[in-house]
């Protein structure tokens, strides 16, 4: 069995991902849901095999001696993000389906509010949300407008690279963890020393690329970075957990004076079940805001950023609503998805 069978499969019936898994048929993921095209079932020596396809000899021989390995490559004129992982002594692999093309800021259907990011010239932005929810296509239509419209140097960490950029009227420079740099922190503080004006981390996984994110905030270079937490305030909640407490204090001063938004996302399935829509909650840092951040009340951060829209923020309760009334989402989907479901129920009337 080649790879490039089963990627041309999944291009054809507009798959997100591959799930390549020993004694089951290749599963693909459509409009979010995990579907069979073939009845053949994968042996042990064929998701082998499969992954010595895509990660070479030099990343198979990783991948078992290390359980699991990650790498983008590009086949079939596709980007590819790839996960091999060992499980009961077989070999498994994930593969996410990237956009040719990276999409215009504009056209995924964000808060107005967002192209303003691109105009800043310090502090930080998250996007946050969990696995699946487009961060990486979101970032990536940032930066990608910062790219055309602005003579900065851009400066990426990303593991692995998923989108490549062209360089327009910036440059960019784009590293890869494990394979330019050792990791998220090495390469975060080496940034600091070849003067870029904008810098994406793709994940704050630890304290020191935390805290070196923060000092190039201050410094003055825009910084975007990913988190998997749901909410504005959870994000604000992970960044400052991430320390012993009597450090916390000095975070959250930090945060405050930095912080300049968070994009949090989840896709819900379209009414028609044509695809998926996005749904985002949006805070932008007010001074009402860092004053929440700088006391430790988080809890209070969803109220606040709800009655914020005339700055162009929304809560994501307040996004579902939209996108329910405006038919693009179910009201039931808009339930199931919302945090505060009698919100939803009261204000859809049902």
């Amino acid at each position: 069995m080649k790879i490039e069978d089963l990627i041309l499969a999944a291009k054809e019936n507009n798959a997100s991902d591959i799930h390549i898994i020993c004694g089951l048929p290749p599963k693909y993921r459509v409009i979010g849901e995990l579907k069979s095209m073939t009845d053949h079932i994968l042996t042990h020596d064929e998701c082998d095999s499969l992954a010595i396809q895509l990660a070479g000899e030099e990343g198979y021989q990783q991948y078992l001696d290390e359980g699991e390995v990650d790498l983008a490559v590009t086949l079939c004129d596709t980007r590819i993000r790839v996960n091999i992982f060992s499980q009961q002594d077989h070999t498994s692999i994930a593969l996410r389906l990237l956009n040719d093309n990276i999409p215009l800021l504009d056209s995924l259907g964000l808060p107005p509010a967002v192209i303003n990011f691109t105009t800043l010239k310090r502090g930080i932005v998250l996007v946050t949300g969990q696995t699946g929810s487009g961060k990486s296509t979101t970032l990536a239509a940032i930066l990608n407008e910062i790219n055309h419209t602005r003579c900065d140097h851009i400066l990426t960490l990303e593991d692995p690279i998923e989108y490549i950029y062209t360089p327009d009227k910036a440059i960019v420079n784009q590293r890869e963890i494990g394979r330019d740099t050792k990791s998220y922190a090495n390469g975060l503080r080496a940034a600091l020393r070849e003067d870029p004006d904008v810098i994406l981390i793709g994940e704050m996984r630890d304290p020191v690329t935390i805290e070196t994110a923060l000092t190039a905030a201050e410094t003055g270079h825009l910084v975007f970075a990913t988190l998997h937490t749901g909410s504005a305030a959870d994000s604000i909640d992970r960044i400052v957990d991430s320390f012993e407490e009597a450090k916390q204090r000095q975070i959250r001063s930090q945060l405050s004076m930095t912080l300049i938004g968070v994009i949090s996302q989840q896709l819900i399935p379209k009414k028609d079940g044509s695809g998926r829509v996005v749904a985002c909650e949006l805070m932008i840092v007010n001074p009402a805001i860092k004053n929440l951040i700088r006391e430790g009340k988080t809890a209070q951060i969803d109220s606040t950023i709800a009655t914020s829209a005339d700055i162009g923020a929304i809560s994501m309760d307040n996004s579902l609503l939209r996108l329910a009334r405006s038919k693009q989402i179910s009201n039931e989907s808009a339930r199931i998805y919302a945090r505060n479901q009698d919100y939803i129920k009261k204000n859809l009337g049902f």
